[in-house]
């Protein structure tokens, strides 16, 4: 199993005007998933707070994954795109066009999502949409990457998958 920090942007969050539903439903779905939840925070909409916590993170090693949750939409305060790119060193471009295949089945709006994932270090990174049920949507997607994620970045390992062991 993986270890996944979740890392909620939004500025009322992090004023403690509200309570964190998308941050709480990803949360949810790691442990119920047999994942650990290795860390936890609120940042305000800030390009820089949000990009500094990510570093520390990824640098500590702290988790196999991290899931931001919030500022991915349209709006000059929606930066934690931007603020994942600051502190990317390999994109993993594969992962938002899961999110948006599976998104677009629930809603068009789905495509409207800025969302990107990256690798630092031995960390992916990536970014879902504030929403709860978006979180919920894209954490289907994500649960079953984790592990076999986490299994590549630990180390070198032959490059198989369940659905090989039955081909000659």
């Amino acid at each position: 199993m993986a270890r996944i920090a979740i890392l909620t942007v939004s500025d009322s969050g992090a004023a403690g005007g509200r309570g964190d539903v998308s941050g709480d439903t990803a949360e949810r779905r790691c442990i119920a998933a047999g994942h650990t939840v290795a860390a936890r925070a609120i940042v305000a909409d800030e390009r820089e707070s949000i990009a500094a916590r990510l570093r520390e993170w990824a640098d500590s090693g702290i988790a196999d994954w991290v899931v931001t949750t919030g500022g991915t939409g349209l709006t000059e305060r929606d930066v934690t795109p931007e603020a994942t790119r600051d502190v990317a060193e390999r994109d993993v471009p594969g992962v938002p066009v899961a999110l948006w295949v599976n998104g677009l089945k629930q809603t068009p709006f789905a495509v409207l999502s800025r969302g990107v994932a990256v690798q630092r270090k031995r960390t992916v990174i990536v970014n879902l949409p504030g929403n709860p049920r978006a979180v919920a949507e894209g954490m289907d997607v994500l649960l079953p990457l984790f592990p076999h994620a986490a299994r590549l970045m630990a180390g070198p390992m032959e490059h198989t998958t369940p659905a090989d062991s039955g081909r000659a």
